[in-house]
């Protein structure tokens, strides 16, 4: 039997090719993901291994407000210049050397706009000389207050060279420096993990980055020879106490890379949720193909069953078919995940500006679970099909039969039991438990029961759609021939509706999000104009907090506020806070009366907040900032947090122990009956000297507020486009094994007079309806679980519903795209097919 199966497996090279090719596609995302996160976590380890390979021991303070990787940037806590002097007298130190470090130093290149960083941060420095890995390019280190120098990967960036006046933004106003030098790394290398970084004098950089000067954000140690980083590390600890951090290179190298890696994590965590998807969808088309192998096997098999051959054997037979298939595939997935991993690698070096990623590696893991998934995935697919095939009786080996279809009524009551089972869990998961976990369950059990009623929707829909091409003699038969088997049809619809479901969905909730958003802006923002910049790095750009002042002054302006942001630890809960220069002035640029400016030591708390806390006006509450002693605030006012931005707002005092100590955001409200017009140029000219910000009306900021939405719609597109090309390869697939099974059938036809031109007519509108019919069912689910989750967000701030008609009726053109393509080889192979062969085709 064995023997047997395998043999069959073999002479029908096009249907393994068909079979495992779904596989393939699902664990090359698979794979894929275990090969990028693994060869990233081996480049971070390179990098901060290579980054802290001249240290010894690093000192730090402890951080004011400790923040996760992936939670924001952690804001330095200064060291005074006396704890550098404390280091230096302890056993086993032979060098301390104060270290200024910080993110947030813009270089502007030579075009006048700031140099971007995606990614990597933007690092200002004090100039201490070269270590072991760096090398002069070009000139020397900075040695007066008005000079600089640069590594290869800002002077390229910034297409500046030594001699240059060049303009750098910091926590300082923009300031204009001479670069004095150039400097690389070993091995040809212009950055470290592409850090742009500028050196400036200890002066400069302690003002320009941290705000002060005689303080460090880190003191660097040398070891003496024949001492232990270790156990200078536990002496220098000793002497300083529990305020600081001790720890050696090694220690630093390996919690740095360990952060990255739990981002990493998030990312290959969501490249597994969409090789879910596509996993998903490839089970339809995995499913659909067994079942065409074996009503195409009905003879063969019964047979077998004639010859004594059990209805076990008969399971084997078909899952031993199964599981070759799916070992194959899982190989070839795992090859092309590699080359998948390999590229992603690529891309973000390239994005990252200039990393340089370890080499390509292929964990444990990726090959476990190419093999685990694709053998299961096919097995699983498989098991109906195989069951089905146990079934078929000896006596059809004599008769020249085809597998009957079905009653639907056993599908159609499973599918509406299912449904509603799905549709339960995510009534719980959106309207009561609110658990993500719970959405995505129901979400999954509710397009299975889906595609279980699929076959009986199939049957008048189908009828529907094919009577658009039922004008011609090939028309009527594309439409007969696709609603003819409803199983086939429905299965093969349903992995296409499952991948526009999916994006459907996604662009309804995005969309309702961005105008809900947009729609509150309007109504709250009452300011006509407003300052601020795109963020295109680690941390938001901010400008000078005088363009505040001047703003006022400019005739027909009626109050301005600016915004700073940072995050805090309010009564020991981090938590994100905003502050204001002027409450009142705030309120009214919000259209909110009745705030007073806040004194010192008082803050104003958002009604939500202050009732989830127990909070009331004149509570008094400790708030730690990231620079500066632990303060108690007194709770002023309260506000409705839909009214004015964030949900804690302090007073102007405190910005000066925020990491950014500019304002981030400035809004400016015009006198009644001032044009827009006539004051927006003079608040564009005050932002002259900060590129990375601008003026502009109220509507651009919202439009540029809610951009992001269209980055995930578009990003969703693009990773769920994997379940579409797959569902598509299933319409191809099904066209291609129907032309097979139909082979006499065809022969027939053409026999009887139907021409090539007419038969590849025939075939491509059954493509072409089977593929309308899936879109256009993953169009009405996806609109509706969309609206669902709409609904269920109505207190969170999502209050309209908006149903992208425009996308919704592109993806149904792009659908019957999809089928005319889809149609084309196999349409191809029905018009060339020997006539007499055909007929004579058992």
């Amino acid at each position: 039997m064995l023997r047997a199966t395998l043999k069959s497996l073999l002479a029908r090279k096009l249907r393994l090719v068909l079979s495992g090719l779904a596989v393939v596609l699902g664990v090359m995302f698979v794979s894929g993901a275990f090969v990028t996160t693994d060869t990233l976590g081996r480049t971070f380890d390179n990098l901060f291994t290579e980054g802290y390979a001249t240290t010894d021991v690093a000192v730090t303070a402890k951080p004011k407000v400790a923040v996760a990787e992936m939670d924001g940037e952690e804001v330095p806590t200064p060291l005074k210049a006396s704890v550098v002097d404390q280091v230096a007298k302890v056993e086993g130190v032979k060098e301390a050397i104060g270290m200024v470090g910080a993110d947030g130093a813009r270089v502007i290149g030579s075009d006048g706009k700031v140099v971007t960083s995606f990614g990597p941060p933007r690092i200002g420095a004090n100039w201490t000389g070269l270590d072991a890995i760096m090398e002069m390019r070009e000139g020397r280190g900075p040695t007066a207050d008005t000079e600089i120098a640069v590594n290869a990967e800002v002077a390229k960036a910034a297409n500046i060279k030594v001699g240059d006046r060049v303009a750098v933004l910091t926590q300082l106003p923009k300031q204009t420096f001479t670069l004095v030098g150039v400097w690389g790394y070993t091995d040809d290398r212009d950055s470290i993990g592409g850090v742009q970084e500028v050196a400036f004098t200890t002066p400069v950089a302690q003002r320009s980055m941290l705000g002060q000067t005689g303080v460090f954000t880190q003191v660097t140690v040398r070891v003496d020879g024949g001492r232990t980083p270790a156990a200078v590390r536990d002496r220098i600890a000793g002497q300083l106490g529990d305020a600081y951090e001790v720890k050696t290179g090694k220690q630093l190298a390996e919690e740095s890379s360990a952060g990255f890696k739990d981002a990493l994590s998030f990312f290959n965590n969501i490249l597994l949720g969409f090789a879910g998807v596509a996993l998903f969808v490839g089970i339809f088309l995995i499913l659909n193909t067994f079942s065409i192998i074996v009503a195409q096997r009905t003879k063969e098999l019964a047979l077998m069953r004639a010859l004594g051959a059990s209805r076990r054997q008969v399971i084997n037979s078909v899952l031993t078919e199964a599981v070759a298939i799916g070992l194959i595939a899982a190989v070839l997935g795992l090859g092309a995940g590699i080359g998948v991993g390999a590229l992603l690698v690529w891309l973000f070096g390239r994005m990252s500006g200039g990393m340089d990623p370890a080499t390509v590696g292929v964990p444990l893991a990726a090959v476990l679970s190419a093999l685990i998934v694709g053998v299961v995935v096919t097995v699983v697919a498989a098991v109906l099909p195989a069951l089905r095939a146990s079934r078929i009786a000896p006596v059809a080996a004599m008769q020249d039969v085809a597998t009957p279809d079905r009653p639907l009524t056993k599908v159609t009551v499973a599918g509406a039991i299912v449904g509603a089972a799905g549709a339960a869990l995510l009534g719980v998961g959106l309207y009561g438990a609110s658990s993500l976990l719970l959405i995505l369950a129901g979400v999954l059990v509710t397009f299975i029961g889906i595609a279980l009623l699929t076959p009986l929707i199939s049957k008048p829909v189908v009828a529907l759609l094919g009577r658009l091409f039922s004008w011609s003699v090939p028309g009527r038969l594309g439409r007969l021939n696709s609603g003819r088997n409803p199983r086939r049809t429905a299965i093969t619809a349903a992995a296409l509706m499952v991948g526009i479901a999916l994006v459907t969905g996604v662009t309804v909730i995005m969309d309702s999000a961005k105008q809900s958003l947009a729609a509150q802006a309007e109504d709250t923002i009452k300011a006509q104009i407003v300052v601020s910049g795109e963020q295109n790095g680690p941390r938001p750009p901010t400008f000078d907090e005088t363009v505040l002042t001047k703003a006022q002054q400019i005739s027909g302006v009626r109050s301005v506020a600016g915004v700073w942001s940072d995050q805090a630890v309010i009564d020991g809960e981090r938590t994100y806070v905003n502050a204001t220069d002027d409450l009142a002035k705030l309120a009214d640029t919000f259209g909110t009366p009745g705030l007073t400016t806040l004194r010192g030591n008082q803050m104003a708390v958002s009604v939500e907040e202050a009732k989830d806390h127990g909070w009331t006006v004149g509570s008094v509450h400790e708030v730690q900032l990231p620079r500066g002693e632990l303060h108690k605030y007194t709770i002023a006012a309260t506000y409705d947090e839909d009214r004015m931005p964030g949900s804690y707002l302090l007073p102007a005092a405190a910005t000066k122990e925020f990491g950014l100590v500019q304002p981030e955001i400035g809004f400016v409200r015009l006198d009644d009956g001032v044009a827009v017009e006539q004051v927006l140029p003079q608040v564009k000219q005050l932002v002259a000297d900060s590129p990375e910000v601008n003026a502009t009306d109220r509507s651009a900021f919202i439009a540029q507020q809610s951009g992001d939405f269209d980055t995930v719609i578009t990003m969703v597109q693009v990773l769920l486009g994997l379940a579409i090309l797959i569902a598509v390869l299933g319409v191809v697939n099904t066209l291609a094994l129907s032309v097979l099974e139909r082979t006499r059938e065809l022969g027939l036809l053409r026999a009887v007079g139907l021409g090539r031109a007419q038969t590849m007519r025939m075939v491509t509108v059954e493509s072409v309806v089977i593929s309308v019919f899936g879109a256009l069912l993953g169009v009405v689910v996806g609109a509706g679980l969309g609206t669902a989750v709409v609904r269920a967000l109505d207190g969170e701030g999502i209050t309209d519903l908006v149903l992208p008609w425009d996308r919704m009726g592109l993806y149904l053109g792009l659908a019957a795209l999809v089928g005319v393509l889809a149609a084309v080889l196999p349409s191809i192979r029905a018009a060339r097919l020997n006539v007499l062969a055909a007929i004579a085709h058992d």
